[in-house]
């Protein structure tokens, strides 16, 4: 079946900060990478930590499941939330991807990789 691996979900976010934007490229990567589901924040900042689509997104997410974003900063915009927000997934067995960076925490050498990014970010 198309976006799973055994049994993890690969499963996409998306978000753009305002309503004239478009979803259009992310849409099309995840769907490349592999992502069968796609959630969706359109207009709405990356600042703002409470995102009805992220939110809902995540308490989809189970244990072996990755969740993908097209770009590091179409999760967030904090350096501390992206840290934080990754450092959750990993405790839920979670992987996390970022196409454009070629962030991948699934081994501790990735890991390192993903802090390094999110400090330049």
């Amino acid at each position: 079946m198309e976006g799973f691996i055994g049994d993890m979900a690969r499963i996409g976010y998306a978000r753009v900060s305002t309503l004239d934007q478009h979803l259009d490229l992310q849409r099309n990567a995840l769907r490349l990478a592999g992502c069968n589901r796609i959630s969706e924040d359109n207009g709405v900042s990356g600042g703002q930590q409470q995102r009805d689509g992220l939110s809902s997104m995540l308490k989809t997410l189970r244990r072996g499941d990755v969740l993908i974003v097209w770009r590091l900063d179409r999760l967030g915009r904090s350096i501390v939330h992206l840290i934080a927000l990754v450092e959750t997934l990993k405790r839920r067995g979670i992987g996390f991807i970022s196409l454009t960076e070629s962030i991948d925490t699934s081994s501790a050498g990735r890991q390192l990789i993903f802090h390094i990014l999110a400090a330049l970010a």
